[in-house]
C-alpha cells in the first residue's frame, strides 16, 4: 500500500522534548545524545538549540525578561510545528521563568501535541566549574551582568515529567533516562 493509507498506518508521532536549566547544565549534551538514539531508532529528530535559534530566529533580542519570554514562546511556536508534523523537536533552552515555560506547554496542549518538561537540575556550583561559554568567569569578572542563576532568577520547574542529575550521572544514563520516559509514554 502506497500513499494516504500507508501514512495513516505508519503514523509518526512528533513531541516536544524542553530540557530546561542553568548555562552549562548539560542540556545540549544530553539532547544530543538522545537526538543519536532517537534516529538510530528511525525517528525524525531536530535539535532546536537555544544558541542557534538566538543567531538565526531571535537576533534582535537581548535579555531583558520581555526579551527571554518572546525568544522561549517563538522556540515554543516552532517546536509545535515540527511536533504537530511528526518530529521529536528536543529544546535544549534555558527558559528561566515558569509562565514562559507554562505559556508554551498550554500551545502544544491546545494542539493536542505532546509536551515533555525536563529539568537539568544542575547545581549552580558545578555548572559554574563546567562553564562550557565562560560566561560564569565573564560574570565573575564583572564583564556581564544578567547571568541565569546567577545575578538573574531561574525558577525551577515545580513539577517537571523528568527530572535529570546529570552531576551525578552521566550524558548516556541521563539520555537513556529521558529515553525510558519517551518510551513508558509511547513517544519512543
Amino acid at each position: 500500500m502506497t500513499g494516504i493509507a500507508e501514512n495513516q498506518e505508519n503514523q509518526v508521532t512528533g513531541a516536544t522534548i524542553w530540557l530546561t536549566g542553568l548555562p552549562s547544565a548539560g542540556k545540549t549534551t544530553i539532547a544530543y545524545e538522545l537526538a543519536g538514539r532517537l534516529r538510530e531508532e528511525g525517528h525524525r529528530v531536530e535539535v532546536l538549540d537555544g544558541d542557534e535559534i538566538r543567531e538565526f530566529l531571535s537576533s534582535g533580542l537581548g535579555f531583558s525578561r520581555a526579551d527571554r519570554d518572546t525568544n522561549v514562546r517563538r522556540i515554543g511556536f516552532l517546536a509545535e510545528l515540527l511536533s504537530r508534523n511528526g518530529v521529536k523537536a528536543l529544546v535544549p533552552v534555558i527558559a528561566p521563568y515558569a509562565d514562559s515555560r507554562e505559556a508554551v506547554r498550554k500551545r502544544h496542549g491546545a494542539s493536542g501535541t505532546a509536551y515533555l518538561e525536563v529539568h537539568v537540575a544542575t547545581p549552580v556550583e558545578v555548572c559554574s566549574v563546567r562553564d562550557v561559554k565562560g560566561l560564569y568567569a565573564k560574570q565573575a569578572a564583572g564583564e556581564i551582568s544578567g547571568l541565569t542563576g546567577v545575578d538573574d532568577p531561574y525558577e525551577e520547574p515545580e513539577s517537571p515529567d523528568l527530572r535529570l542529575e546529570s552531576h551525578t550521572q552521566s550524558v548516556q544514563e541521563s539520555a537513556a533516562a529521558l529515553h525510558a520516559l519517551l518510551t513508558e509514554r509511547g513517544l519512543a
